[in-house]
Formats: structure tokens, C-alpha cells, sequence
């Protein structure tokens, strides 16, 4: 039995799950991998059993590879920008 991940990597997993949800460029994907990073971790973070802690961690690993790999998809196909998406200011430039 192996043992189960310290709090530090299960963070440092955390991190770069959240780092890869908001890299979508489609905001309804980006918007829900971030919810769906953010219950999972809880999940993990809650569980007492380390059998259960390492299996649930083994699995968001596995699972940081696939959305790893569908980001850089969706950020090459990706749409047209949401009205609901914060816009970014356009300054103007004055000719003075």
C-alpha cells in the first residue's frame, strides 16, 4: 500500500489544475472546470481515509492530463467573447 500524497503536492495538484481550468478561452468551459477543480479538491481535502485520499488524488492527476490537453484545444478553436465575460478596457489615444 502506498502511502497517501502530503498536503504540500495535493496543493501544489490544486494549483495547476486551477492554472489549466482558466486558461480556456471559452468562458463556459473555463467557468465550469474552475467549479469543478474547486469540488474536487474539497472532496479530497475532507476525506480522512488515505486509501480514498490516494485513489482521489491519482484520479485529478489523471484528470490534469486530459484538461491539460483540452485547454490547448479549446484555445485554438476557440469563440467569440460572452457578454456575461468581463471586457477589457480599450484606451484611447489621444494625439496630443
Amino acid at each position: 500500500m502506498s502511502s497517501p500524497p502530503s498536503a504540500k503536492s495535493i496543493l501544489h495538484l490544486y494549483a495547476q489544475t486551477l492554472r489549466t481550468a482558466k486558461s480556456f478561452s471559452s468562458y463556459n468551459f473555463r467557468e465550469y472546470f474552475i467549479r469543478r477543480t474547486k469540488s474536487t479538491f474539497k472532496e479530497i481535502q475532507g476525506e480522512k481515509d488515505p486509501a480514498r485520499v490516494s485513489a482521489l488524488y491519482s484520479e485529478a492527476a489523471r484528470d490534469l492530463t486530459s484538461l491539460k490537453r483540452s485547454a490547448i484545444v479549446n484555445q485554438l478553436y476557440g469563440g467569440w467573447t460572452l457578454a456575461v465575460e468581463k471586457q477589457k478596457l480599450q484606451r484611447e489615444r489621444s494625439d496630443n
